[in-house]
């Protein structure tokens, strides 16, 4: 289920104005603070696939598959593994579908940028959303993908 048709059946914003995506969103959902047995929050700190490949084809469609790029995994999601040899990874951007694959980390990068810092791409922990900042462009190109659910925060202009 999207956040919007989460939305629709609550009556909820998708993100109350004045906050991120979070576990603050969408109060009628929760009963007793606890989500109903058939819905089930996103994970933290992680795309699903589908995003991360449909995220990765719009960056290389707008940027290009040669882009120098780095990927950030964030220390937080990496307890059980060997940091320094993980930690942050460089390639061009049409590779960067491969890091969702990587055999020490089970989850998405946290971050990914363009090496010319063009544009970038934040998963934090403790939100339910990934951050794209970039050119006016490649945000219009994500917010009309149907793939993809994007919204831009109104505060956040």
């Amino acid at each position: 289920m999207r956040w919007a048709e989460l939305a629709r059946r609550t009556g909820d914003p998708v993100v109350p104005d004045g906050l991120l995506p979070s576990y603050r969103c969408f109060p009628s959902a929760k009963k007793a603070g606890s989500w109903p047995l058939g819905i089930a929050p996103p994970t933290e700190g992680s795309l699903d696939r589908d995003t991360w490949n449909g995220l990765i084809a719009v960056l290389t469609e707008h940027a290009g598959p040669d882009t120098p790029c780095l990927a950030y995994y964030n220390p937080l999601m990496l307890a059980a593994v060997d940091f320094d040899n993980l930690h942050v990874q460089a390639g061009r951007l049409e590779d960067a579908g491969i890091l969702y694959d990587n055999p020490v980390a089970d989850f998405s990068p946290s971050n990914l940028w363009a090496q010319d810092r063009s544009w970038v791409v934040c998963t934090d922990y403790g939100l339910w959303a990934t951050k794209v900042a970039g050119p006016p462009a490649l945000i219009q190109t994500l917010l009309n993908d149907p793939g993809i659910e994007a919204v831009r925060l109104p505060w956040a202009l």
